[in-house]
């Protein structure tokens, strides 16, 4: 019996990793005719550190995500997708996406990008990725290639992918 997922959660957070998530999980969504659940996370510790906190700066940020993601779900329709939503999250990014969503909304299948953060970050904070795997009681999918399954080496000062060429 081949394996269907019906409910996939995606994490995006603007990383090069998080794109190539999305962009996996919108073809695996239309294979299985699932339902695409599209989710970025606030992380509220960002603002606990500001001296005079702003409820304008969070609102700026909540409508930046808010705009990002409507412009991620015209992709996936466009894509021919035809169920996927997306949710704007506020707290932990580990919990949230490793625990809480997936519980609450019953997924079946998580897609993250291997990595969002650089290596400094991974060894103060920890990887979200990381925490997800240890932790979700679904099936979790680590992604570390593009579309056709090859490597991709990011270019820090481009922002954009490139391809791993083989020596």
């Amino acid at each position: 019996m081949l394996q269907q997922y019906k409910k996939i959660q995606v994490a995006i957070d603007g990383s090069q990793e998080s794109e190539l998530a999305f962009k996996k999980a919108v073809a695996v969504a239309l294979r299985n005719q699932a339902e695409l659940k599209l989710v970025h996370v606030i992380d509220t510790r960002a603002f606990q550190n500001v001296s005079s906190f702003d409820s304008a700066m969070v609102e700026e940020v909540s409508e930046t995500a808010k705009n990002t993601m409507e412009a991620y779900v015209q992709t996936a329709k466009d894509a021919g997708l035809q169920h996927v939503n997306y949710y704007i999250e506020y707290g932990s990014p580990k919990t949230i996406l490793g625990r809480e969503f997936p519980k609450r909304e019953k997924v079946e299948l998580i897609m993250i990008g291997a990595t969002g953060l650089n290596a400094v970050e991974r060894l103060l904070l920890g990887s979200v990725t990381e925490f997800v795997t240890r932790n979700a009681t679904c099936d979790v999918l680590v992604v570390r290639t593009d579309l056709n399954n090859q490597p991709v080496k990011f270019n820090e000062k481009a922002k954009s992918p490139k391809a791993k060429k083989e020596s």
